[in-house]
């Protein structure tokens, strides 16, 4: 019996307690200054290059791999086609 009164009470304290935690508010955050504002402003500016670099590269590798992969080969200009004469 003493064993069950035990495992009761330990349950309903984790149910309190973590019913308190969701309650709990936490404090706001500080307000940030122009010094940080402008900072923050300028890195996420650099992240958003960084992306479109890499987003570039990674279509001219997909396109270079399906080119590739599918035997699709660009035409080279020839020297009879581009001295204007027709055979």
């Amino acid at each position: 019996m003493k064993k069950l009164a035990i495992a009761i009470t330990l349950a309903a304290g984790l149910g309190i307690g973590s019913l308190a935690g969701v309650q709990a508010k936490l404090p706001a955050a500080p307000p940030m200054s122009d010094a940080d504002k402008a900072a923050k402003a300028a890195k996420d500016a650099a992240a958003k290059a960084h992306d479109g670099e890499m987003n570039a590269k990674a279509q001219d590798r997909a396109v270079a791999n399906y080119k590739k992969n599918k035997g699709i080969v660009e035409p080279k200009a020839s020297a009879a086609t581009t001295s204007g004469k027709k055979k």
